[in-house]
């Protein structure tokens, strides 16, 4: 065991690929942690869906030691983060076990949105701020307006900028200097300090059970220890214990100051909270660590497999994927027109939609998921205050006193040509812009409110169209606030279908609902009487469109006689048909909620 001052411990923020991986690799490799048979390109990103999109999805610690120039070895802990505002929460605790932040800014592309927000959570939290310029080896880098951008827009010192290629690995080995040179060593813990351990990540082993990832604060705890998780008091024993080289590498004893891994007897993933403090019993600490609270899901869709039959397999696959991702909760629930599903909750879109990509292709199934919805905070008439994540559980509109939605804070980075296009765009979302930067001669940062809803969909990819490409945005979560919302619901041949309902706002209603019944109307197969699709609020249709029936020609087998005859078979036609109305079934398929789930 190193003493305190010889430990480093530090995180990687950048935006998204702008390089933090490409650096993870080469610092990894100049410090021989890895070797030359087992290294492969982005290799703290486990899973194939990480290396595609070029995102972090799970944090991947790893320990490193390292002979600096001054004669002495040095342990350095990186503790790598997820990039995307969904994980801003599991980020803010792995920037809490750090003392230090190598902060990325590609040459070619400067400050982006992401930057900014990564850097305001890293310079709250007090940590060491490296800046770095990577990409310097591209013949559009400009490593000048880079520094500028980290200047004006971050308000960091750059003398002491690196300028690096995590590509080639030009200048990596000075980064390695600096982490020893400028990010501080853990605190000494103060007298009588208890054993405490800071939890910023957990995963799920077929073999061990949950494996807790921890930051020891204070004192030190060893195999054999009995500890608890001071948030919900569950208690285990330690069996196993270790650190990341960069796989989990078996020890004695985890001291302060050291990263790590916890392996018990607990089964239950849901049950370990990250942000959480460990103690021993036999020696408890009085407090826990500051800043845990419970991460709660900010988006609810429903996911229902495409056939019917693969219900129990659906749920089978869910329960694995919750063993690895207990942040996201799901429930059963069942829709007269989708049949029996799940309720899922959610950190965020991309979230979602990584859990439904990992459903597809690491348990083969396919599901359909429905309209994503925020949580709706309603005021009854009575004082009540209930959260809605359904619009089936939303309550009559003569017991609402007031809805109200979640808001944001987003952070838009777009170039000086496209200003008035983006504007246009963030006020059809009902947000407004609260501030305008000038980062360059180039471009431009807006600070807007919008509210959450309005984000969900599909606007990432009108940003980038209205942007040719060059926008990017990040937000942050900024509150409630009351509006007018109201449920929409789609009614066929007079009966509401549960599954195209959704909340939305007023102003958009009409728009909404117009657009759903025009899809309906093509994609609904005709049947043998005329169906009206309807869109309503409160019972009141705000549009419709129908579907003609089929029209069978019963008067072909007809020959001469009296045209009264004719008019006798088509009036028992009339007849049946109007009594098919009442008591037919309109059949749905399968692409027609498809079509429609795109469309909202």
């Amino acid at each position: 065991m190193l003493p305190l001052s010889q430990i480093r411990n530090f995180c990687i923020i950048a935006h998204v690929d702008h390089g933090k991986t490409t650096l993870a690799d080469r610092l990894l490799q100049l410090t021989n942690t890895i070797g030359e048979r087992e290294f492969r390109d982005q290799l703290l990103d486990g899973m194939d869906l990480e290396r595609e999109r070029g995102i972090t999805i799970k944090c991947h610690p790893v320990t490193m030691s390292y002979l600096a120039r001054n004669g002495l070895i040095y342990s350095l802990n990186l503790i790598d983060t997820p990039g995307h505002v969904d994980f801003s929460y599991e980020v803010s605790r792995s920037l809490s076990a750090c003392e230090g932040a190598l902060l990325v800014v590609d040459a070619g592309q400067g400050v982006e949105a992401q930057t900014v927000a990564n850097t305001h959570l890293a310079v709250n939290r007090g940590l060491a701020i490296i800046p770095i310029i990577n990409k310097i080896d591209l013949p559009n880098a400009n490593v000048e307006a880079a520094r500028k951008q980290m200047e004006d827009v971050l308000a960091i010192d750059t003398e002491r900028v690196i300028c690096v290629s995590a590509k080639t690995g030009l200048g990596v080995a000075a980064v390695l200097e600096a982490i020893v040179e400028q990010v501080p060593p853990p605190a000494d813990p103060p007298p009588g300090s208890k054993t405490r351990a800071l939890i910023f990540d957990s995963v799920y082993d077929n073999f061990k059970g949950v494996v807790i990832h921890v930051r020891m604060m204070e004192g030190a705890l060893k195999t054999g220890d009995r500890i608890r998780l001071m948030s919900n008091g569950v208690e285990t024993f330690i069996k196993d214990l270790g650190v990341f080289c960069p796989k989990p590498t078996p020890g004695r004893v985890l001291e302060a100051g050291q990263v790590g891994y916890l392996a018990g007897t607990l089964k239950e993933p849901s049950r370990v909270k990250v942000g959480d403090t460990v103690t021993p019993l036999n020696d408890p600490a009085p407090s826990p660590l500051p800043g845990f609270m419970e991460a709660h899901p900010r988006v609810f869709a429903g996911f229902y497999p495409v056939n019917t039959t693969d219900y129990d397999k659906l749920r089978q696959s869910i329960e694995k994927l919750h063993l690895n991702d207990s942040s996201f909760s799901f429930h059963h629930e069942s829709s007269a027109a989708l049949g029996f599903g799940f309720r899922c909750g959610f950190l965020g879109l991309l979230h979602m939609e990584i859990v439904q990509e990992r459903l597809r292709r690491e348990f083969d199934v396919d599901t359909l998921g429905t309209h994503p919805n925020v949580v709706y905070r309603v005021r009854r008439r009575n004082g009540q205050v209930v959260e809605i994540d359904n619009p089936v559980h939303l309550p009559e509109p003569t017991q609402i006193e007031f809805i109200e939605e979640p808001t944001i804070r987003a952070f838009v980075i777009c170039h000086n040509e496209h200003i008035g296009d983006v504007m246009k765009l963030v006020m059809d979302r009902r947000g407004e812009v609260a501030k305008t930067e000038s980062l360059d001669t180039r471009r431009v940062m807006l600070t807007c409110a919008m509210p959450l809803n309005e984000i969900l969909v599909d606007f990432h990819d009108s940003l980038k169209s209205v942007s040719r490409g060059y926008a990017s945005m990040d937000y942050e979560h900024a509150g409630h606030q009351v509006s007018d919302i109201v449920k929409l619901d789609i009614l066929l041949n007079g009966e509401p279908v549960d599954a195209f309902s959704s909340m939305v706002h007023r102003s958009k209603a009409v728009q909404r609902g117009r657009e759903i019944c025009r899809v309906l109307k093509d994609t609904i197969p005709r049947h043998q009487f005329s169906i009206p699709v309807q869109a309503a609020i409160n019972r009141t249709i705000i549009a419709r469109e129908t579907i003609k029936a089929f029209r069978k020609d019963v008067t072909a087998k007809l020959y001469g006689g009296d045209v009264t005859r004719k008019q006798k078979v088509l009036q028992r036609q009339k007849e049946g048909k109007k009594r098919m109305k009442e008591f037919g079934k309109v059949g749905v398929p399968q692409k027609a909620f498809i079509s429609a789930l795109r469309t909202t």
